[in-house]
């Protein structure tokens, strides 16, 4: 897939006077991308306006570089969407409701239906494809929904809190289902999420989103490796005195408000400080490596999550 999934320009979404998208710049390449956020942070609105489910109120928007807005028909031709609420048509079997969405895409009733059948057995639905949906539990209504996101073999998906709803052993099957479809099958997967965790196990690529704005976008081993080397030393007494030694080593150092020395001592593990605690004489109760910018990012987005603008 040459070029960008998607590419935005000064991208701004109002409902009235709250603004959902804050002039979003946005070139995303092919592959697995997280978008992740605490819950109000725009994630859905993003996705909705690529698909223009939602106008846009200014800037440009291209998906698969098509522009959205023009050229709807043809984008959604190629987009695959599971949204976060449920929209199923009560009454319907699990494999009519795939057949239908298969058949709403272009393709005829026979191979419609073939494809559906083929795509439940891919997302694990057995003999429950012949119960009303209305019956399923949530498990199955995620997974029915991921079959029809996928039934007509479109080149981008978007999943949209894809693992709502489900217990621990869903959510790692849901998980593994969606990881499949970039790594062995070539699908570029947009997983929006305000889990982190499921954002870590799927994908390569983060655009944290944060009151409407990016805050960063980045890749997953770049954004890991930024802050490996530093750690938080706990000890009992001579805080100051063991921030000067690592000082003296050139590493930078300070102590927190809460006792704590932060150091950045640059190593792969931690022999330098234990290293150099024991030649200050310093037995340390703990040493807490410091989180990579990513959990740091997302922690703070969730402290402002509610907070001024």
């Amino acid at each position: 897939m040459p070029g960008p999934v998607i590419e935005t320009h000064g991208l701004l979404k109002r409902f009235g006077r709250f603004v959902a998208l804050d002039c979003l710049d946005l070139r995303v390449e092919p592959g697995a991308i997280g978008l992740l956020g605490p819950n109000g942070a725009g994630k859905s609105t993003l996705l909705k306006c690529l698909l223009q489910l939602h106008p846009i109120t200014a800037g440009t928007a291209k998906l698969l570089g098509r522009e959205v807005g023009r050229e709807g028909r043809e984008i959604r031709k190629r987009i695959g969407y599971t949204p976060e609420q449920d929209c199923h048509i009560p009454g319907m079997l699990g494999c009519e409701y795939v057949t239908y969405t298969a058949q709403l895409c272009g393709l005829p009733f026979e191979a419609a239906r073939q494809r559906a059948h083929e795509m439940l057995d891919f997302v694990g639905m057995g003999q429950e494809r012949y119960r009303k949906v209305d019956t399923y539990s949530t498990g199955m209504k995620q997974r029915l929904k991921l079959a029809q996101a996928i039934v007509h073999d479109p080149e981008v998906l978007f999943l949209d809190e894809p693992t709502n709803g489900l217990d621990p052993r869903g959510q790692v099957q849901m998980l593994d289902l969606v990881r499949s479809l970039w790594q062995e099958h070539g699908l570029t997967v947009v997983l929006s999420s305000h889990l982190l965790h499921d954002v870590e196990r799927v994908c390569e690529h983060i655009i944290l989103l944060a009151r409407g704005r990016v805050l960063v976008q980045d890749s997953l081993a770049r954004l890991k490796e930024r802050r490996r080397g530093a750690a938080d030393v706990v000890v009992p007494h001579r805080q100051s005195e063991v921030a000067q030694g690592f000082q003296a080593r050139g590493w930078p150092s300070e102590v927190l408000p809460n006792g704590h020395v932060r150091v950045e001592h640059g190593a792969p593990d931690l022999m330098p400080l234990l290293d150099c605690l024991r030649s200050l004489g310093v037995a340390p109760l703990e040493i807490i490596p410091s989180p990579n910018v990513l959990e740091e990012m997302f922690v703070k987005a969730l402290e402002g999550a509610h907070g001024p603008a």
